[in-house]
């Protein structure tokens, strides 16, 4: 009797401590760059003037209200709007269970779990303030919410259904590909007659759903024109794209419950999930790194980026419990969802340090050491923009702050006055940075370049090559993982 009731426990105990090592431990790191630009559009709103170059139709976003709401009645510490992505994603886990018994197995929940927190992808989400966790909750709510009308065909579930798949766009633009799940999933229901819904109802109900979309489809548009504005990635490689695909974590389910079933006395009970299940994984799992993919060699423009593919994680969490369904004795599930959960805790934790680090930046850290020797606010800083929009003529040397390009400084202030540089160098940045070499650098003991770790190598050679320069020293007060800050003195 003990022996049974631990075992109830067992699995909820391994994901309270997955939760607190894979998402809560690294709440209280500093922010990266992205983050700070959703406290920047929170505190100043999304109609700020100096987001009218930084694609302003993405910062509509029903994420920032959220988080200003939260910022006036928690402040914007790191802890505390991050936890807003924490409650999304633990949502999120308790509808992904629901769906997994649905769409593989009605015993399937823990394995599915377990499966996703394997994915440091998607753990990363739940520690990130930006929108990406409140739209994977969305969908998956949408998700189970087009599969409970299509199996009970009643009204309510599927006016539900269009809301929350509508609200999933108006979280994040670039979730589109991930949507075209609902009427395949639909369609594949409705073929195979296995729901009673009608093509009628069915038309009646997604035709909503187009409608609730209409005001975003032009923002979507607008944003997929001017995507060359505002992202760095190169065009994606085929290796590129097979290893969104997650096929370890697939494979080693499917390898490890095959093994199983070979080597042990359990009996797999051969359970297969139906055609319109395999196609609303196999959708979820596929549609979104597949469409970037092709999107982005089709126009040039490098969309496929890690932050966007994101969406399509649970759709490979839910294909590893898919492959591994028809081996594994689901009376007996949980044991190997404890399995899973085991080495997701182990391959996942980041056991090399005893608090993991959210993002590979540490801005607060870096504005801390610029602010140690800035204590007589006399120091000339350089800063160059970290944000790739930070160009002419977007950037000037006089651009006014508080301002998005250096949204940085407006969530980490320094103590000085900085002369703010473009992301990238140019004729009119080069100019400017001779005027203060000649001017108030060559007059002061000592100046900081301070920003991203390849913009101040750049800006270091850079200066280190002029005359009025010459003898003087250099100091490395960073590296902040890939946030650094360079002294130089006389």
């Amino acid at each position: 009797m003990r022996r049974a009731g631990f075992r109830r426990f067992l699995l909820p105990l391994l994901l309270v401590l997955c939760a607190i090592r894979l998402w809560l431990m690294p709440l209280a790191s500093s922010f990266w760059l992205d983050e700070t630009a959703t406290i920047f559009v929170a505190q100043h709103g999304a109609n700020h003037p100096s987001l009218a170059i930084a694609a302003p139709q993405a910062w509509h976003s029903w994420y920032y209200p959220v988080v200003r709401w939260q910022g006036r009645v928690l402040g914007y510490s790191e802890i505390s709007v991050r936890l807003i992505s924490v409650l999304a994603m633990a949502v999120f886990l308790w509808l992904f269970a629901r769906l997994a018994a649905r769409l593989v197995h009605p015993g399937s929940g823990w394995f599915a779990v377990f499966a996703g927190l394997a994915l440091s992808g998607l753990d990363y989400q739940a520690a990130n303030a930006r929108p990406y966790a409140l739209g994977i909750c969305v969908f998956a709510a949408a998700l189970l919410l087009l599969v409970g009308w299509l199996d009970s065909g009643r009204w309510l579930p599927g006016l539900l259904f269009a809301a929350a798949a509508a609200i999933v766009l108006y979280t994040h633009l670039l979730f589109w590909p991930s949507c075209l799940v609902f009427p395949l999933y639909a369609a594949a229901r409705l073929l195979r007659k296995e729901t009673p819904v009608s093509w009628r109802q069915a038309a009646s109900v997604f035709g909503l759903w187009v409608i609730l979309l209409l005001p975003v489809v032009s923002e979507t548009l607008s944003l997929l024109r001017e995507t060359r504005a505002h992202v760095i990635a190169p065009l994606p490689s085929l290796s590129q794209l097979l290893r969104s695909l997650q096929a370890p974590l697939v494979l080693g389910c499917a390898g490890g419950a095959w093994l199983i079933a070979r080597c042990s006395r359990f009996r797999p009970e051969g359970w297969k999930p139906s055609a319109p299940a395999m196609v609303a994984i196999g959708a979820w799992w596929l549609c979104q790194p597949i469409v970037l993919f092709a999107f982005s060699w089709l126009t040039g423009d490098g969309v496929f980026v890690p932050r966007y593919l994101q969406l399509a994680l649970p759709g490979a969490a839910l294909a590893a419990t898919a492959a591994a369904a028809p081996f594994l004795p689901w009376a007996r599930g949980n044991r190997f969802a404890l399995i899973v959960g085991l080495g997701a805790l182990a391959f996942a934790g980041q056991w090399r340090t005893l608090w993991p680090r959210h993002h590979n930046s540490n801005w607060r850290a870096a504005a801390g050491a610029v602010n140690q020797i800035e204590a007589d606010k006399a120091t000339p800083v350089i800063c160059p923009s970290p944000f790739i929009e930070a160009r002419v003529p977007a950037w000037r040397p006089d651009y006014r702050l508080p301002g998005f390009l250096y949204a940085h400084l407006d969530v980490y202030p320094i103590q000085a006055s900085p002369y703010l540089f473009p992301f990238e160098t140019s004729p009119e940045a080069e100019s400017f940075a001779s005027m203060l070499a000649r001017g108030p650098l060559a007059a002061s003991p000592r100046f900081l370049i301070y920003g991203w770790e390849p913009q101040v190598n750049f800006w270091r050679d850079w200066f280190a090559r002029r005359r009025e320069f010459a003898g003087w020293r250099q100091r490395r007060l960073g590296p902040f993982a890939d946030v650094d800050v360079i002294e130089f003195h006389r």
